[in-house]
């Protein structure tokens, strides 16, 4: 028997190749498909953990505690409780604790945060020597500043509930490094607002008025227990960790959920999407498998017939029929298998994971072994429909006309699966059930009507063509209608090009979704998060190092209590962003923020300021005048001292102010002068000081004169302290305390210098804030409450998405003066920015800290699930071609001999020989060039059927409309494509046929 076999795969090459050919590239995808999507789902997770900021990497163990004197003890054991009660596997952690404390700063003070952190000098840079003992304390170099206090100075602590006094001396300055790392993602150890926390020794906890901290323990997780290895689910941990926990009043807090869920998403999605695309393809292998099968059943015939009269049972035949596809079979998995290996290795790279490459080869394993047990059984299935038949039967050299009822039986069960699952599509999402395969059981449906139209309409064509004398047609239709298969090649034909032309439109359409995603979310072709002292920094580096305005732009993301805020540099906004329709007109806000702006006032430049004014009213006050520096952003006050009654000229002194180009005024304040404890209030009610002129240097030159004082639109009310009345008129600016106001308000009057008129003027995207409905357009942290004016309402804004405010940087610089609204950094650099832009930032003052650009964020999307999927289902469109022209090359072949006899035959009686070689090779055109409009007919209506789309991304993002599925230049490309690959498959295999044509050897 085996030599029978293997003599019948001799005599048959051909066949056997085909058969082999099949095998290999449906192998090579099912090899192909679960290596790649596990790899895939490693780079994924990569990817995520990469891009993912520190606070969504740790998990924190919050508790106020009761020291008892004992914070060493008490922390010790905090710790050990926190680290018990956490998911298994999560590791050892970093504990600290923290307490708020009011510190004497001169007449007034200041409310900043006392911490204790392990590890905490391994973290920072220090001047000076790391706090080790009680009292000691090292505080940052804004800190210093803003408390007044130097390395080897002391700060007072105000003990007003304990009455125990504790001087901290400080014995170094700290500057923070990997600041975007863990160890800083807890923000107890990081300022909201106010100076930045000055850490201590634990002893230091001892003292009666920091006897309860907030305890804090943080853990880095592990990256796999993000990833989910094994099944691993964090989010189900977390929540039992944090039962547990709570039972003994701690708290766990953790922003690594969201992350969790995005990697375990993104996972379940890649993998059900390969097994839908490889699904797909195998079961087009097996109809390819099928009708290659049938194709070359005639010399089988005979084989069968000849056995029969031999007497050989029918088990034997069987055996002798399966052996024949077995060897090819077998043959084209262990070619395919290791090509496609070595084709996902190359696609997609390793498996990270031990237990994904073990089920990754698990899963590749059982893929190829449904490749060829399902081929097999195709192929037997198409021998088990003549070795019943008689011997007569067998041997005629013309096969014997098949019943249509089978044929049709199977077409209306495949029309109606694709009608279930289209259903499914449009209902339920493609998720769901059939829904996974709606597209291409669509593409199938429109193949087989198709196909029936076509056999219907190339018949009763081609009768009438003859009748008319058009041979070349007649013929041709003539052929492809009474071919047997021809139908079903035309539908494999159809749906292999509807397949291929949807996976490149689809695979094309996501590389447009991704840049414009990458675009939008970045606001311009480059960016760098940088690292500045203040926003003012931040202007005069970015407007040094570019002052044409064409390649850089400082920017500001922000976030208040209830809006995302871009601040920008507007002037440069439409040389530098890169600006989208959904945007609106990129003039809109620059025009409206240069319309708002005032011209500055004269900037403080002198050593001294001398101060004409009067004071009414029955209480002493002080008055003391705000500046910033316009270069170093640093905020200096000038105190006037305590006001006499009446009229009076005050000269004081400036030292901040000398370097160029000097300082800016923010405000007036108008306080009593300090208590016993140091604290200030507002004044009475009565009290007024009239400010009639500011000079600076002797002589005196005006800074403030009558024309700037007496213009109300240059100064504003402020409103965090007591009420003021303000008037300016007669070239004087007098400031008044309302009478309304109580001893409850424990700071002074405030007037600020405006150098733009407000509300501050914005472009909104998305819906107007919830608390801006029914109440006032208010952003909060900009030192006072600012009110906002919506300029233009448009569908997004770049980088805060769809919902958001885009304002100008140089207005709230001024607005928000020395207070620190917080916020990220940031430079926008254009495709035309230099080379050398990123050393000019840097000379300017600038610390770059990350730096990414369109391409990158692309690259970084193009390794989750939609850019993933969308390349499969590429990589399986081309293997669905390749199945189609290898079918093609066998049904021009297949015939060669019976057609060179027909056309011999048809030679005899006159056909011109011209006409016979361009009938031979207008059947397989007509079959091509028919299939391919079919399959882009397929495309069309499936997609429309389907309504399919772009796949959306993993993370929900849908601020831009995604771009078409299929683009018409995609699709004109992939139909070129397929047309080439159909075309010389066709041309090679009809060569011979028209070698004998030419050379008037048909008949031989």
């Amino acid at each position: 028997m085996f030599a029978l076999v293997f003599g019948a795969v001799r005599t048959r090459a051909a066949q056997a190749l085909t058969i082999l050919v099949l095998t290999a590239i449906a192998a090579a995808v099912a090899a192909a498909g679960p290596w790649y999507g596990f790899a895939a789902v490693g780079k994924a997770a990569d990817a995520y953990l990469r891009a993912a900021p520190a606070d969504q990497r740790i998990v924190t163990v919050t508790q106020r505690l009761d020291t008892e004197g004992r914070p060493d003890a008490a922390l010790g054991r905090f710790t050990d409780q926190a680290r018990a009660g956490l998911p298994p596997g999560a590791g050892a952690g970093t504990g600290g604790m923290t307490h708020h404390i009011e510190v004497r700063t001169g007449p007034g003070s200041v409310r900043v945060d006392l911490a204790h952190r392990q590890e905490f000098c391994d973290h920072v840079r220090l001047d000076g020597a790391c706090p080790a003992a009680r009292g000691e304390v090292a505080i940052s170099h804004e800190a210093a500043r803003r408390l007044g206090a130097g390395l080897g100075g002391n700060l007072e602590m105000l003990t007003i509930a304990s009455g125990v006094p504790l001087s901290l001396r400080v014995v170094g300055l700290y500057a923070l490094t990997d600041v975007t790392g863990p160890y800083w993602a807890n923000r107890l150890f990081r300022a909201a607002s106010g100076p930045d926390p000055l850490f201590t020794a634990a002893a230091t906890f001892e003292h009666p008025q920091l006897l309860s901290p907030m305890m804090a323990y943080d853990v880095v997780l592990p990256d796999a227990l993000l990833r989910g290895a094994g099944g691993f689910d964090l989010d189900a941990e977390l929540t039992a960790a944090d039962r547990r926990l709570g039972q003994s009043q701690l708290r766990l807090t953790s922003l690594a959920r969201p992350l969790h869920q995005a990697i375990v998403r993104d996972r379940a999605l890649i993998l059900n999407g390969v097994t839908a695309s490889g699904a797909q393809l195998l079961i087009l292998t097996w109809f390819a498998i099928g009708l290659a099968g049938w194709y070359t059943l005639r010399d089988r015939r005979a084989d069968a017939g000849l056995l029969k009269l031999r007497g050989v049972s029918r088990s034997g035949r069987l055996r002798l029929a399966w052996g024949q596809h077995l060897v090819p079979l077998v043959a084209g998995v262990l070619f395919g298998a290791p090509a496609g290996y070595l084709l996902a290795w190359a696609l997609a790279g390793p498996v990270p994971a031990a237990a994904d490459r073990a089920t990754a080869l698990t899963y590749s394993a059982a893929a190829v072994a449904a490749v060829l047990f399902g081929g097999l059984a195709v192929l037997a299935a198409v021998e088990a429909t003549v070795l019943g038949r008689p011997v007569a039967a067998l041997l005629q050299r013309a096969a014997s006309g098949r019943g249509t009822w089978r044929p049709a039986l199977v077409d209306t069960v495949l029309l109606a699966v694709a009608a279930v699952a289209i259903y499914q599509a449009r209902s339920g999402g493609p998720a769901d059930g059939l829904g996974r395969a709606a597209l291409a059981l669509a593409t199938l449906a429109v193949g087989l009507v198709a196909a029936r139209l076509l056999s219907l309409a190339t018949d009763r064509g081609g009768a009438a063509a003859l009748r008319s004398g058009r041979l070349l047609t007649g013929l041709t239709a003539l052929r492809i209608s009474r071919s047997p298969g021809t139908d079903r090649l035309f539908a494999l034909v159809v749906v292999s090009v509807a397949l291929f032309v949807t996976a490149a439109g689809g695979w094309a359409a996501e590389n447009e979704a991704r840049a414009a995603r990458s675009a939008a979310e970045l606001g311009a072709h480059r960016v760098l998060n940088v690292g500045a002292a203040n926003r003012t920094v931040l202007l005069n580096a970015v407007r040094g190092a570019d002052p044409g305005g064409r390649e850089a732009m400082a920017v500001v993301r922000n976030r208040t209590e209830n809006v995302q805020v871009l601040e920008v540099d507007t002037a440069r906004l439409g040389a530098v962003a890169g600006w989208r329709p959904e945007y609106g007109r990129a003039a809109t806000l620059p025009a409206a923020a240069a319309a708002a702006a005032l011209t500055p006032l004269p900037l403080v430049t002198g050593d001294r300021l001398t101060l004409n004014a009067r004071r009414d009213g029955p209480a002493d006050v002080v008055l003391t005048l705000h500046l910033q520096h316009e270069g170093t952003g640093q905020p200096a006050a000038v105190g006037f001292g305590t006001l006499r009654g009446g009229d009076q000229t005050v000269t004081v002194p400036v030292t901040a102010c000398a370097t160029a180009p000097g300082c800016r005024i923010i405000r007036w304040d108008l306080t009593t002068p300090p208590n016993r404890t140091g604290r200030t209030e507002a004044p009475p009610a009565g009290t007024a000081v009239t400010v009639r002129g500011l000079g600076q240097g002797a002589p005196a030159t005006p800074v403030l004169d009558a024309t700037a004082l007496g213009d109300i639109a240059r100064w504003r009310v402020g409103t965090n302290g007591a009420a003021l009345d303000l008037v300016a008129a007669d070239g004087t600016l007098r400031l008044a305390t309302d009478p309304n106001v109580t001893k409850e308000d424990r700071v002074g009057v405030e007037a600020w210098a405006s150098d733009s008129l407000l509300p501050l003027p914005a472009l909104l995207a998305g819906p107007v804030p919830e608390r801006w409905v029914g109440g006032d357009a208010l952003l909060p942290a900009y030192g006072e409450p600012v009110p906002v004016q919506v300029t233009g309402s448009v569908a997004a804004l770049p980088a805060v998405g769809g919902a958001g405010l885009l304002v100008d940087l140089d207005t709230t610089r001024r607005l928000a003066a020395d207070a620190d609204p917080g916020g990220q950094f940031q430079v926008w650099l254009a495709p035309s920015a230099r080379p050398g832009i990123v050393e000019a930032l840097t000379a300017g003052g600038l610390t770059v800290t990350a730096e990414t650009d369109v391409t990158a964020y692309a690259d970084r999307l193009g390794v989750q699930s939609p850019a993933i999927l969308v390349r499969f289902e590429l990589l399986a469109g081309a293997a669905a071609l390749l199945l189609a022209a290898a079918i093609v090359a066998v049904a021009a072949t297949v015939d060669r001999r019976s057609l060179a006899e027909q056309f011999a035959a048809l030679r005899v009686q006159g056909l011109p020989r011209r006409v016979a070689v361009r009938t031979g090779w207008a059947g397989t055109a007509a079959l091509i060039i028919s299939g391919l409009l079919g399959g882009v007919l397929a495309a069309l209506l499936a997609i429309a059927v389907t309504r399919r789309a772009v796949p959306p991304f993993t993370d929900g993002w849908a601020v831009l409309a995604p771009p078409g599925p299929l683009d018409p230049l995609v699709a004109a490309l992939a139909v070129a494509v397929a047309l080439i690959v159909l075309g010389l498959t066709g041309l090679i295999a009809l060569q011979p046929l028209m070698r004998s044509l030419r050379e008037g050897e048909a008949g031989r």
